[in-house]
């Protein structure tokens, strides 16, 4: 095997998903890559004007690093992940997992950036922008094949409406993209 067939193979297995990962966030490189490029951006720009000050050195250098750090880390996604009855986001430091098939809870909050908070029998607590569930309809599903199942075993006492709503946002936008798509729009 040549070494560029070797590079190959491996690139393909670090892309595989992780086993029982049946969806997942299809925008989320974009968006980290975003944030990289944000972060960067604002790095250099401060570097490069306190450089043509003349008061560049190498405290200020590491501030200005550290405050390009701080952008990424603010404007990084979380990584959102769905298997068969659960749903996880993975975040800078820990993943949050949640049962889908085991939620209780699922409440919206709104605000600056409206969030869906979800939790399960266990505790355990998840939030995520909707805005994602609307961009990935699989990761939908997955969350609302578990929902329904909680709500047949009479574990999902609040927010089943706010969970109606989400799926026919859902909705709307598939047939939005199929329309598009077909030229009908």
């Amino acid at each position: 095997m040549t070494e560029r067939a070797r590079a190959r193979t491996r690139g393909t297995a670090a892309r595989r998903p992780h086993p029982g990962v049946l969806a997942r966030d299809g925008g989320w490189r974009r968006e980290a890559r975003a944030a990289w490029c944000w972060g960067a951006a604002l790095g250099g720009v401060l570097a490069v004007a306190d450089l043509a000050r003349g008061s560049l050195d190498w405290p200020r250098a590491g501030c200005w690093t550290a405050i390009a750090a701080a952008l990424v880390v603010v404007l990084r996604p979380a990584r959102i992940t769905a298997g068969d009855g659960w749903l996880a986001t993975r975040g800078l430091l820990r993943e949050r997992r949640v049962r889908t098939d085991l939620l209780t809870r699922v409440l919206r909050a709104d605000g600056v950036a409206p969030r869906l908070v979800l939790r399960d029998v266990g505790g355990n607590r998840v939030e995520l922008d909707p805005r994602v569930l609307r961009a990935n309809p699989l990761l939908w599903h997955q969350l609302d094949a578990g929902a329904r199942r909680a709500r047949e075993r009479g574990l999902l006492r609040e927010g089943a409406a706010v969970l109606e709503a989400v799926g026919e946002q859902v909705d709307g936008e598939g047939a939005r993209a199929v329309f598009r798509a077909s030229g009908l729009e």
